[in-house]
């Protein structure tokens, strides 16, 4: 799992989807779905997938009472899927029944359950007046991350910026999931805390999550390539 790079299906149907991955010669490469595309197929697009060759990143970012959220793991889990998304902020006991219901509905190898601690989209401003929490982005990602390490969960959703302090309280088997990677040059879009994939590597990222920086260019092989490069040398 470390070390892996999924591409965002960022698209409105499986159409639209296939054709960019047959048009760039994606076939293969390990996905992320998210809601987008998941509520427009439902789980024959995930069965399309891996039928295909790819490992597939489920990001639902699931925020419900514990008991419907275990129920809807025991479904997810028998899709198959690497890793699946809830959110940090539904508290500690959702996060023990997502867990839960991922290991109970599971024919064999459960998926990672991965806890999405502050969205990178969102800033200081957002988080102390709009949201009402006091204190800096960084340090409120960093509280998440350590009640979803222990509550069960498999990793975390952070930015570059917090990897590396989430490493040091939760130790290295905690996954640290980044998206928001742009080249350098590219366009930030709507990402309040970007990152370079070699930035990424240097502050403890395990897995990128890339989104527009591929889809986007000009090139999406080109840029795709770039940023493996980039990633798998960032360490150098």
């Amino acid at each position: 799992m470390k070390g892996r790079m999924y591409l965002a299906l960022d698209f409105p149907g499986w159409k639209e989807a296939k054709d960019f991955i047959d048009t760039h010669h994606f076939q293969g490469v390990p996905v992320k779905v998210g809601m987008e595309l998941f509520y427009r197929e439902g789980p024959q697009l995930i069965e399309n997938l891996k039928q295909d060759g790819h490992n597939v990143f489920l990001d639902l970012k699931l925020h419900d009472i514990p008991t419907t959220v275990m129920k809807a793991m025991e479904n997810i889990a028998k899709l198959d899927v690497d890793m699946v998304t809830i959110h940090a902020l539904g508290g500690s006991d959702m996060i023990k029944k997502a867990k839960d219901g991922l290991l109970s509905g599971a024919a064999d190898r459960a998926p990672k359950l991965i806890a999405v601690t502050m969205l990178t989209s969102a800033d200081a401003s957002v988080m102390n007046n709009e949201l009402h929490i006091p204190g800096s982005v960084e340090a409120h990602t960093i509280h998440l991350a350590q009640m979803a390490h222990q509550s069960g969960a498999d990793g975390v959703v952070c930015s570059v910026r917090e990897a590396q302090q989430i490493k040091d309280c939760c130790g290295s088997s905690l996954l640290a999931v980044t998206p928001g990677i742009r080249l350098r040059g590219s366009s930030v879009d709507d990402q309040k805390r970007p990152a370079t994939p070699r930035e990424a590597r240097m502050n403890g990222s395990d897995v990128l999550v890339l989104g527009r920086t591929v889809r986007d260019a000009s090139d999406p092989v080109v840029a795709y390539e770039n940023v493996k490069e980039e990633w798998n040398n960032g360490a150098l």
